[in-house]
């Protein structure tokens, strides 16, 4: 490290591991204000979980008021039709239904209309079974909560987005590098790692985001964190948990859908349950399901086809015609998830500590709410605006 005037002197000021969607708005947040060094494992951006998911726009609906995964949704909900606008992604605001398909579920349904209005979500309407079928005609559906924000984004459009204005912000990016040891220096941190080709790299950096995703908790425990918490910051050990996709190929069976479509979530099921979404492009998908892995399992984004009749079961509450030949195996994505299976779920987790920026949890609906929370860690490193109650400017 080097210094002058006693001043620290490192080789940029902020130092992002990850390149999936957070790591990247983080980027584009803060670049143009401090100098900023991407570090990836992977060969390009959004390898992992922020290309293997369905790029659903949430709404903000399902969380407890207070959560960061309530009102992070919701700011990055508008935050993110606008950039689409102004940098030219993909983007459509389909709206999605909510759905009740027996009357036992129209009490539950309407408390959740309610708490989702309290909580400001915007542009929900509940609508009888008549209404429900003028817009889903083959969706059987006795009542449902109309979401008008919901949408789909193309998800890789949106991260090339965020890698061009990082870039033209004097953001630069390492790909193949991968974080092997953190540690404090110099009123900083360095960080070291294996580069391509067998070589070795080290980085000085004045602020450290840790964005890695999947891999959050062990990097925190690089830079000293115990992941079940301590005197000064917050357990943050992760779970994950797997979540299987199947595509619908038979579009005759699922002719006029032109809206996403969520069950009502019910208490003790792990996710929002199978629902039926449409991608960018018009493909029609089921999923995705939730299963949990042992600590240590190794990740693999192929798919398998050993769920179809599950799927195909779930499915039939909104395509009553589907047969089994009407599916195909479809994406996997991995949910880093800071409560394990049978715990209460948990918020993302959003804490700074002395330069370190730790982001844990971050699962959906993380995509949706990218530019909020990179709004936060702007914040946090002193490139942006005034972060909200509960995240204070490190020191």
């Amino acid at each position: 490290m080097v210094t002058r005037a006693g001043v620290p002197q490192h080789d940029v000021d902020v130092c992002v591991i990850g390149a999936g969607v957070i790591g990247l708005a983080v980027a584009a947040a803060v670049s143009g204000r401090r100098s900023v060094a991407v570090l990836e494992r992977h060969p390009a951006y959004g390898r992992e979980n922020s290309s293997h998911n369905s790029g659903v726009i949430h709404a903000g609906i399902y969380y407890p008021p207070g959560w960061w995964k309530t009102s992070l949704c919701v700011e990055g909900n508008r935050l993110l039709y606008a950039w689409a606008e102004k940098h030219a992604v993909r983007v459509r605001r389909l709206g999605k239904l909510v759905a009740a398909f027996d009357e036992d579920e129209v009490a539950a349904l309407e408390t959740l209309a309610q708490a989702a209005a309290a909580n400001g979500v915007p542009e929900l309407r509940m609508m009888d079974g008549h209404e429900v079928r003028a817009l889903e005609p083959g969706v059987p559906a006795v009542r449902a909560l109309h979401s008008g924000s919901s949408g789909v984004v193309d998800q890789m459009g949106l991260m090339r987005s965020y890698v061009e204005v990082a870039r033209a912000g004097g953001a630069h990016f390492a790909f193949q590098h991968t974080v092997t040891g953190i540690r404090r220096s110099g009123g900083g941190f360095l960080v070291a790692g294996a580069g391509p080709d067998n070589g070795t790299f080290q980085l000085a950096a004045g602020v450290l985001v840790n964005a890695a995703g999947l891999g959050a908790e062990r990097m925190g425990a690089l830079a000293g964190y115990d992941p079940d918490g301590g005197p000064a910051h917050p357990a943050f050990r992760q779970y994950v948990n797997k979540g299987r996709y199947y595509d619908i190929v038979d579009r005759t069976k699922a002719a006029g859908i032109s809206r996403l479509v969520y069950p009502l979530p019910h208490e003790g099921r792990e996710g929002l349950g199978v629902h039926l979404t449409l991608d960018i492009d018009g493909g029609l998908h089921l999923g995705p399901d939730a299963e949990w892995l042992d600590e240590g399992a190794a990740l693999d984004f192929r798919a398998a086809d050993d769920r179809r009749e599950v799927f195909l079961e779930a499915a039939r509450r909104y395509l009553p015609r589907l047969e089994a030949g009407d599916l195909q195996p479809g994406q996997v994505g991995y949910r880093p998830k800071l409560s394990g299976p049978g715990q209460p779920p948990r918020d993302f987790l959003i804490f700074g500590d002395r330069g370190y920026v730790h982001l844990g949890g971050i699962e959906s609906p993380g995509l949706t709410a990218s530019l909020a929370i990179a709004r936060r860690v702007a914040a946090l490193v002193g490139g942006g605006t005034s972060p909200e109650a509960g995240a204070a400017p490190i020191v």
